[in-house]
């Protein structure tokens, strides 16, 4: 590889690493907000209230930041993996990650009291982002560069789209049981608590989506972080190569 090439590549991917640590950076900020959100509201209960239900209590604006850090950390990854994804499944994988980072980004605009933009950003979030870790996952593995963390990577991807199906069946049991106590009906507001004979985990399922989610994003950032250092390395030892043999 000649000198020039190697600039060339420097040239492109200079935005690499920075990416990846903004991926990093917003993506545990994200899990820290939440974690503030379960301290200063513990009046939502996290076994059966939904993360967005936080919109309802005193900290608003810390969970529109929590959304909005949830995207922009899926969106510095998509820049960061950018030139380490070449196969086509991949790339619709890159673009299922835009998508989720879209709509993790528009819940921090549309919160649970704008129910269509909301129900909106929560299709795009919870639906997009396991179908592109699954993409990704295999997509990056092929590669020589991320095949050590291949099966971490796989195992994240299907815990992220188990705790989505998760989510809707213990929703849909909490449904039956609400409403079998209400004698048919479903209140129309949310109880302080939950009446006897509820069995509810539907909240903790909402948050194993997030951390799985998150958990997705650090791994691939950091060892994109890991690949493009190396990258470089290589790159410099073989330009040194070239000027000693010149």
């Amino acid at each position: 590889m000649t000198t020039q090439q190697n600039s060339s590549i420097d040239d492109t991917s200079r935005i690499v690493e920075p990416a990846a640590w903004m991926a990093i950076l917003a993506t545990s900020a994200a899990t820290v907000f939440l974690a503030a959100l379960h301290v200063l509201s513990p009046e939502f209960s996290p076994s059966w209230r939904m993360i967005s239900e936080y919109a309802f209590g005193h900290y608003a604006w810390l969970l529109s930041l929590m959304f909005l850090s949830w995207g922009l950390g899926t969106w510095a990854l998509v820049i960061a993996i950018w030139s380490q994804v070449h196969t086509s499944a991949g790339k619709v994988g890159m673009i299922f990650l835009i998508v989720a980072g879209l709509g993790e980004a528009l819940a921090s605009v549309f919160d649970i009291t704008h129910p269509v933009g909301h129900g909106i950003a929560g299709l795009l979030g919870v639906i997009g982002f396991p179908i592109a870790a699954l993409l990704l996952s295999g997509a990056l593995g092929r590669s020589e560069a991320w095949r050590a963390i291949r099966k971490p990577l796989v195992w994240i991807a299907n815990l992220s789209w188990l705790s989505v199906v998760a989510l809707m069946a213990t929703l849909a049991i909490m449904t039956m049981q609400m409403a079998r106590t209400n004698g048919g009906h479903l209140p129309q507001h949310a109880p302080k608590s939950l009446p006897p004979g509820v069995f509810a985990l539907d909240g903790w399922a909402d948050r194993l989506i997030v951390s799985f989610n998150c958990a997705w994003v650090l791994l691939a950032a950091w060892h994109a972080i890991q690949v493009h250092r190396n990258y470089s390395n290589w790159g410099r030892h073989h330009t040194a190569l070239g000027k000693e043999g010149g």
